[in-house]
């Protein structure tokens, strides 16, 4: 059985598909600036009155009209002695000519510096840079800021940087300045020295304070530090610099989870930021446990891209700047790649 064919066949078909796509095609590359112009004109009703309000003379206007009503294969506006007034075909065109020219607001928004949310990486909501970057909207509260936890590490997290995924980050940067991508720029803006975190039944646990020493031949429980990390590096250094034992052993069910072991521990211990943020029942009665002579400090950059001129990244890294407190070399421990000037410093 033969399919029967309407009149002009497959090539008619073809065609008709051809102009709908060409159409689409015109409108997807229509002149925006003509689009601004088309709105400007219809709702002044004169060419002159839109020329003035655009700070373009009457002959660009004409020429930006005719440009649209050449792309679009209408006209869109009829001359009068008056002026100007809409055809049906530019009435049709106009309340989609609007949504155009608001659709291209937001996308120019959404990007722009300064009209965008300042898109920064803190790696982990309970630790320093959160609760610096908290203080910061504190002190400038009219920042709008998008606050994200990659989870990552430090290439990962420079990845990102550089590929204009997020504004800034931070970590600690364990290569030289020249190891770095040519785009990447860094400064350290945090010193983070450690507290011990206990149970009551700890034998520290009534300490006002401990060294590094002391700590040795105690079990600190770390469990899920990811090998090859630069906070695994930096516990490895620690670990071999006062012969303590780090236990990453273990399956992670959480933070909530390992705090309710320590509290129930007589041996189990771990370090924490001395900033970060921890919650717990009171009946835990967990002690943090300041840890000095010294103290061993975790050192943190603020990683950017240079060329971001995003006007919330100048102000943060001014905050952070003046936030910044470094303790006397001789009482701090820092691991060997702290020790030298940070990049960008």
């Amino acid at each position: 059985m033969i399919e029967a064919r309407p009149r002009g066949g497959i090539k008619q078909l073809s065609r008709r598909r051809a102009t709908t796509l060409c159409c689409a095609s015109r409108f997807c590359c229509v002149d925006l600036d003509a689009v601004r112009t088309f709105v400007a004109a219809a709702d002044a009703g004169q060419f002159q009155e839109a020329a003035a309000a655009l700070s373009i003379t009457q002959q660009a206007v004409s020429k930006r009209i005719a440009a649209l009503e050449k792309d679009l294969d209408v006209h869109l506006f009829i001359r009068t002695a008056r002026g100007v007034r809409l055809t049906i075909d530019g009435q049709a065109f106009l309340p989609h000519a609007r949504e155009l020219l608001r659709v291209a607001e937001r996308a120019d928004a959404s990007v722009r510096p300064g009209r965008r949310a300042l898109r920064v990486d803190v790696v982990n909501r309970r630790i320093a840079p959160a609760v610096l970057l908290q203080d910061f909207y504190r002190a400038h509260p009219e920042i709008e800021l998008d606050v994200l936890t990659l989870n990552a590490g430090v290439d990962a997290a420079i990845a990102a940087v550089e590929a204009g995924t997020i504004d800034a980050t931070f970590h600690a940067v364990t290569v030289p300045a020249q190891h770095l991508p040519d785009a990447i720029k860094t400064v350290r803006v945090i010193d983070e020295p450690h507290q011990l975190l206990v149970g009551p039944g700890h034998a520290l646990a009534d300490a006002d304070a401990v060294t590094p020493a002391q700590l040795a031949g105690h079990r600190i429980w770390m469990p899920g530090m990811a090998p090859g990390t630069e906070w695994a590096d930096y516990y490895d250094q620690l670990a071999a610099a006062f012969g303590l034992t780090i236990d990453v052993v273990g399956p992670v069910f959480g933070n909530e989870a390992l705090l309710a072991e320590i509290a129930d521990s007589s041996e189990l211990a771990t370090l924490v930021g001395e900033r970060s943020r921890y919650l717990w029942p009171d009946s835990y009665d967990l002690r943090r446990i300041p840890v000095r002579h010294p103290a061993p400090v975790y050192p943190m950059s603020l990683i950017w891209r240079g060329d971001n001129a995003h006007p919330a990244l100048i102000k943060l890294r001014d905050y952070l700047r003046s936030r910044r407190t470094a303790a006397p070399d001789a009482e701090i421990w820092i691991p060997k790649w702290g020790r030298t000037p940070a990049p960008g410093s």
